[in-house]
């Protein structure tokens, strides 16, 4: 494996720590992020003043000379796969893609081949200057196999970085277009006696509880309000659906993004998304309210009606605040028409 050398001197004023001042001082286009940085500083790959430092903590001063040793990034050991995809945006340091349903992000015993990463590998090629030593698009976040939408990759150690921090700052914009059976509106009192189920102003419901593994079925996920991860939704009806109205077209924002987040909290207030094999369960809608058509739509519909509709966040480079949308796929339009939306 190859190396390259990455020189620069510690300007004025610099912390008191050499990671921070490292983090701080780096070359931007060697695109190292913090976490680099501290795992090269513990492999004695940096140097200041010619002498190899491996203490993170090491007070360096104004004017030291750093020399940093860093690998060229090896291929991944994942393969690439010609697997067609629908990019809405790319750039030096990220892709943004549509995903469709049936599509597994990352490769995992069960699915290793086939997946977003496979095809990521495939797409950038050499654009993909390396995450973590390793020529692999960064994943900061995922979305469900059968759920379909938007979601953003990193092609750079530094985007990678930065893209992280403002998913765990929960500054990234997600938004979710949703089918959910019945219709979850302030005047129904029965959701108003669900523990960690409210609403707030404008007919908004609001879902906060913690969010753990099943006790008994490792591949769910299970409210909890006495251990797990802190998890908030909030939803809005967009249209309801039916005569009288038995479903609903709504729209899901994330304060937190904990795994199936969206679609355990519906189920929780009693609103599970349609189609969802594992949270919704099968439930019988009048034939009057929508029809056999309506029916027979509902039953057919095999996948969680749940589309990943809204992205935004800052470039991690240019600081560009950046905004995507992606239309309602063809198998929920074909849902909503069958269920008589207006839209």
């Amino acid at each position: 494996m190859g190396v390259s050398l990455v020189e620069f001197e510690i300007g004025p004023n610099p912390p008191p720590r050499l990671d921070k001042a490292l983090g701080r001082d780096v070359p931007e286009d060697a695109a190292l992020s913090r976490s680099r940085l501290a795992k090269l500083i513990a492999d004695g790959a940096v140097c200041v003043d010619d002498t190899i430092v491996t203490d993170p903590r090491f007070r360096v001063a104004e004017g030291a000379q750093v020399a940093v040793t860093v690998e060229v990034a090896e291929e991944s050991h994942i393969g690439g796969e010609d697997i067609p995809l629908d990019v809405v945006f790319e750039d030096d340091d990220l892709i943004v893609i549509n995903k469709p349903a049936g599509m597994v992000v990352h490769p995992a015993p069960g699915t290793p081949t086939g997946t977003l990463v496979n095809a990521l590998i495939h797409h950038c090629g050499d654009s993909l200057s390396g995450v973590g030593g390793m020529k692999r698009p960064g994943i900061v976040h995922r979305i469900d196999k059968e759920t379909t939408g938007l979601l953003v990759a990193a092609k750079s150690d530094r985007a990678h970085h930065h893209l992280a921090d403002q998913f765990a700052a929960h500054t990234v914009e997600r938004r979710y277009i949703a089918i959910c059976y019945g219709v979850p509106d302030a005047n129904d009192p029965r959701l108003r006696g669900i523990k960690g189920t409210s609403f707030e102003a404008g007919n908004i419901l609001k879902v906060q509880t913690m969010l753990g593994r099943h006790k008994t079925d490792r591949q769910r996920q299970a409210v909890s309000f006495t251990n797990g991860r802190h998890a908030v939704t909030r939803a809005r009806i967009l249209e309801p659906l039916g005569t009288p109205p038995v479903a609903a077209l709504i729209e899901c924002w994330l304060e937190t993004g904990r795994t199936h987040q969206i679609r355990v909290h519906m189920a929780h207030c009693g609103h599970s998304l349609i189609g969802d094999p594992v949270y919704g369960g099968r439930r019988k809608l009048s034939v009057k309210a929508i029809g056999e058509g309506g029916v027979a739509a509902v039953a057919s519909f095999l996948r969680q009606a749940l589309h990943a509709a809204t992205l935004g966040f800052e470039h991690p480079v240019s600081g560009e605040d950046l905004a995507f949308e992606a239309e309602i796929p063809a198998d929920m339009s074909g849902l909503l028409r069958a269920l008589g939306s207006d839209g």
